[in-house]
């Protein structure tokens, strides 16, 4: 009997150490990556999210090249007063920037703020395994601190799941990833503190509808997304307060939702005859306008309808038919598979082009200016052979560019949100302009080898 008892306490002290286990039962520890081990209570959802998101997180470093010249000593003061060329030297400064992105599409475009690029020179899109890309950008949108890059890689690119900012929650956990300091890849959490704020940024600038964080964003943030523990996109991560600790900003999902079709397709848009709208409803993408001379009137197509597929390939939201539509030229067949009152119907027709807009009559008529594309000859000689624009060659009198004290020879760079290389570009952009608007315009004046680049704001006539 005593052998006995001796023997079931023995199995009762045994007992929690067998609970416990020995390293063979608990796993190997240096297997710390492997994903399949859901049992491990170090694996957090931070941890899940972060290894998931890891190679969709970007790097982005620009480079900004200013001119300018350089007095020399005691002739500070004649130069100042008599701008003499003749006692001053010119210098070159390069500045260097660096913030954060993410891959958006597996096309290769990728979401940062426009304060991460814009008056770039150059931009590099830099990946977790040292992956360095040239990038162009395709969009700025200033009012909103977002900007839309285009990158060329030899393989799709993984893309983060964007989320829904709308159900958002006060003391929701959030995960923030990106580059402070430089320091690549580096993960802090926090929850939401606010949502619905406002900042001002200055110069009359101010964003609003913005999520609140604790989660710690310091500068080279700048871009990154700010991620749910479902490892969805909930914000893009855009400013901090100086002047206190645990105040970072970001911009809602839901915002870049609404503004990535026009950022993406603004020249397809505009030379394109398609002749639809369409608009993210519950997870679906809806049909919300169709004109009725137009390529996709004529084929029978309904407001209400629903698109599940596009020339075969199945789309969800706005992005993937948008990005979808912009490889599309005149002339091409699009294939709509639709769902209306329940039934699945095929539906084909052909794009065709819009009449190409008078750009110079717009510019003369809208801004008072005339302009024509740089060639790669007027690059050259301005010492800038990478140089892409429009330089103005007339200014008419009384209008908005002699307010604005342009020149011909000024170049302008850009045009509300859009980049301007050509000057059919503009002709595509200039339509969406109204009488008596606002449009913000990026200039570069260059005078004895000197150049200056700023943005004014123009009202329209």
């Amino acid at each position: 009997m005593k052998t006995h008892l001796r023997l079931l306490g023995l199995l009762l002290l045994l007992a929690p150490l067998q609970a416990w286990g020995g390293p063979e039962d608990r796993g190997d520890r240096g297997d710390r990556g492997n994903r399949g081990n859901r049992g491990d209570p170090r694996r957090t959802p931070v941890v899940e999210v972060f290894e998931a998101s890891r190679n969709s997180v970007v790097n982005i470093s620009s480079k900004q090249v200013i001119e300018y010249r350089a007095p020399r000593g005691i002739e500070d003061l004649f130069d100042h007063f008599f701008d003499s060329p003749r006692r001053s030297r010119i210098q070159r400064r390069e500045h260097t920037s660096v913030g954060s992105g993410f891959v958006l599409h597996a096309d290769g475009y990728i979401i940062t703020n426009a304060h991460v690029v814009a008056r770039t020179a150059q931009r590099k899109v830099i990946f977790e395994d040292k992956r360095e890309f040239e990038a162009q950008i395709v969009a700025i949108d200033h009012e909103h601190d977002l900007a839309v890059l285009k990158i060329q890689t030899p393989e799709p690119l993984t893309p983060l799941s964007l989320g829904h900012s709308h159900d958002l929650m006060v003391g929701e956990t959030v995960i923030a990833i990106g580059n402070p300091m430089g320091y690549q890849n580096t993960v802090t959490t926090g929850v939401i503190s606010a949502l619905g704020r406002s900042i001002k940024a200055g110069n009359n600038v101010s964003f609003n509808n913005l999520i609140q964080t604790d989660a710690s964003i310091n500068p080279g943030n700048s871009g990154g997304p700010l991620l749910n523990v479902l490892g969805e996109l909930v914000g893009i991560n855009t400013a901090i307060r100086a002047d206190a600790q645990n105040i970072g900003f970001a911009i809602a999902v839901d915002d870049l939702r609404r503004l990535l079709p026009q950022m993406l397709s603004h020249q397809q848009g505009a030379k394109l005859n398609i002749g639809l709208q369409v608009s993210e409803k519950k997870q679906s993408l809806r049909i919300i306008s169709v004109e009725v001379d137009s390529p996709a009137g004529r084929a029978g197509i309904m407001p209400g309808d629903t698109i599940l597929e596009i020339d075969n390939l199945p789309v969800t939201d706005a992005v993937d038919y948008t990005i979808h539509m912009l490889k599309k030229q005149a002339g091409d067949t699009i294939r709509l598979q639709i769902l209306r009152f329940g039934n699945v119907q095929q539906v084909t027709f052909q794009i065709t082009e819009k009449p190409k807009p008078d750009a110079n009559g717009l510019f003369v008529s809208l801004l008072g200016l005339e302009a024509t594309t740089i060639t790669p000859q007027m690059a050259r000689k301005t010492g800038m052979p990478q140089l892409r624009g429009l330089v103005i060659t007339k200014i008419i009198p009384r209008g908005p560019a002699a307010g604005a004290n342009l020149r011909p020879g000024d170049v302008l760079l850009s045009l509300g949100r859009f980049p301007i290389r050509t000057l059919d570009e503009a002709g595509l952009l200039l339509p969406t302009v109204e009488h008596g608007q606002s449009v913000r315009m990026s200039i570069m004046r260059i005078q004895r080898r000197t150049y200056f680049r700023t943005d004014v704001i123009l009202k329209t006539q």
